[in-house]
């Protein structure tokens, strides 16, 4: 009996190790058919994944080059368009380096529109004056870009083309204004306050160090000798023939020989044509009219980064509330 139930047992056995080798191989078969499974399905996923991506970019790449091809047509009818307009840069407001009327700003409007126009440009004025240097710099511009020949360039003063402002159109081949418009005022200014007695008054010690006997002249708080009067009133005739003279070169024999001409005194855009400081009263519209026929124009004036104008404006109001003079370093010398 004993070797009966071992020859049971041994065959129990063999038969369940048959079955677990045969589970085994079917476990491993299972395995490999689902490794085998999730590789194509990443495969397939891969293939699917690269065809939409190729047809992303066909889609996209298609509605690239459609609206670059609008926009070169846009632009192309837009060129050639502004180039049969008037084109227009705009003075307007003080003239300074940090103005939106400054130098730089105002000598790039006028080389795009110079570039862009076939017709004529013209400089749309609306500014008391302000500084001579940047003054100066504009009205060379002009000249030289009137020298290259090809197309006038116009002044058209608005309400008001005063001082620098009129240093700056005296350079143009012709200068228009309305009847009411305020013209002229050919001087040099500068304005400040004496204040030493009133630091007296207060009990107020100031304390200034120079190296040099004048470097303190312009100072309010000190007294001006009249050394020092006569040497600052010699800098403002100067720049006053400065001015003068380039208001002769510009006008020319257009200007009449009245003596209070180059007085300060400003006139009327009416008087001002009787005076040949302009040459007569219109408009922009009317000049691009007479030019085009159309009152249209293209406004090459160079505006400026915005968060460069409201970092400015912030800087203004932080200036005014702690007392900081922004202008400090500027001439303090005015042509208005």
């Amino acid at each position: 009996m004993s070797d009966q139930r071992d020859q049971w047992t041994e065959r129990d056995m063999t038969e369940e190790g048959v079955t677990a080798a045969g589970h085994a191989r079917d476990s491993d078969s299972r395995e490999a058919l689902m490794e085998r499974w999730l590789l194509e399905m990443v495969r397939e996923q891969r293939r699917s994944r690269r065809w939409k991506i190729f047809f992303r970019l066909l889609f996209w790449g298609f509605w690239i080059v459609v609206v670059a091809a609008v926009a070169f047509m846009v632009t192309s009818d837009r060129e050639s368009l502004a180039g049969n307009r008037v084109g227009v840069v705009r003075i307007e407001g003080v003239i300074d380096s940090r103005s939106p009327a400054s130098a730089e700003r105002v000598i790039r409007g006028l080389d795009n529109a110079w570039q862009g126009s076939d017709t004529a440009v013209v400089l749309q004025i609306d500014s008391p004056g302000g500084s001579p240097v940047q003054s100066q710099r504009i009205y060379d511009e002009i000249r030289r870009l009137r020298s290259s020949g090809g197309k006038p360039i116009i002044a058209v003063i608005e309400d008001i083309g005063a001082s620098g402002a009129y240093y700056i159109a005296s350079a143009a081949d012709e200068i228009y204004a309305a009847p009411a418009s305020l013209v002229g005022s050919i001087g040099v200014v500068y304005s400040g306050f004496g204040l030493e007695g009133a630091i007296e008054k207060l009990g107020v010690e100031r304390r200034v160090f120079t190296a040099g006997d004048n470097k303190d002249m312009l100072d309010p708080f000190q007294p001006v000798s009249e050394e020092q009067r006569r040497f600052w009133q010699h800098v403002l005739d100067q720049t006053h023939d400065q001015f003068i003279n380039a208001v002769k070169e510009g006008r020319g024999d257009r200007l009449s020989d009245d003596p209070s001409l180059f007085s300060g005194l400003v006139w009327t855009g009416e008087e001002a044509v009787d005076k040949g400081l302009t040459d007569g009263l219109k408009s922009v519209d009317d000049i691009a009219r007479d030019m085009t026929g159309s009152a249209d124009t293209t406004d090459y004036t160079q505006s400026g980064d915005p968060l460069e104008q409201i970092s400015r404006h912030f800087g203004r109001v932080a200036a005014q509330y702690l007392g900081i003079d922004l202008q400090a370093g500027e001439s303090p010398v005015r042509l208005r």
